[in-house]
């Protein structure tokens, strides 16, 4: 038993597949989500080296690492290894990359295509668990003016209170506006709901005068746009 924990230990393996001096001779970019996570860690368990211990953890979250941001500190600590501590630093490190995202997005002022809008909504929709209803305020020039969550509810939909839009947007002074909901379950396929929401607003603001330019349905990794497939 000592010699298949001695193995296992990293002080052990060749300097190539050590993660920490990996990163340091080859760049960040070199290592696997696996290695990225062992070096968070530090070390694994009697059984298993912390890169296996990580490449446990990512297929239990599909190899994904947004699934495997919205996991607790209790679920990471269900596996074998995982401490509070070592649960509290994934957590962290997810957590500092999604702020990373949105920081990227705040600096995006003005919408020329539906992936700018992606961009800029994505860090804030994708990964939630529930689903929301955004509004994108532009100007005659496509350049973002205000954005705003118009509600939030149950992964089975969101109530829109189309005055409330309307209202927003002469306060704004917007001409266009891009609405905006995330699909918790992944799919990108536009419900009969959707569509009819964004009708009845697009008729709104057509008495208005503004414009509805697009509606985005937003997962983690990809969208659907109502003004791109041609259904707006």
């Amino acid at each position: 038993m000592q010699e298949k924990a001695r193995s296992f230990s990293i002080k052990h393996w060749s300097d190539d597949d050590k993660p920490r001096e990996k990163l340091v001779a080859k760049g960040r970019t070199a290592l696997s989500d696996a290695e990225l996570i062992a070096i968070l860690i530090g070390s694994g368990s009697r059984e298993e080296s912390a890169v296996e211990l990580s490449k446990r953890i990512l297929a239990a979250a599909d190899n994904n690492l947004n699934e495997l941001g919205k996991l607790s500190i209790k679920q990471l600590m269900q596996f074998k290894g995982i401490g509070e501590a070592k649960a509290i630093s994934i957590a962290a490190a997810l957590e500092i990359g999604r702020r990373r995202r949105g920081e990227a997005a705040a600096k995006i002022t003005k919408i020329t295509c539906s992936k700018d809008v992606f961009d800029l909504l994505q860090p804030l929709l994708g990964d939630l668990p529930h689903e929301e209803f955004w509004i994108v305020y532009l100007n005659n020039s496509n350049k973002v003016l205000f954005k705003e969550q118009l509600s939030k509810g149950g992964i089975t939909g969101t109530l829109v209170d189309v005055r409330l839009v309307m209202k927003n947007a002469l306060e704004q002074g917007a001409v266009g506006l891009i609405l905006a909901h995330n699909h918790p379950s992944g799919t990108l396929k536009a419900s009969t709901a959707d569509k009819q929401i964004t009708q009845k607003l697009k008729s709104a603001a057509e008495v208005l005068d503004i414009k509805v330019l697009d509606h985005l349905i937003i997962t983690q990794t990809a969208y659907f746009s109502f003004a791109d497939e041609g259904v707006l």
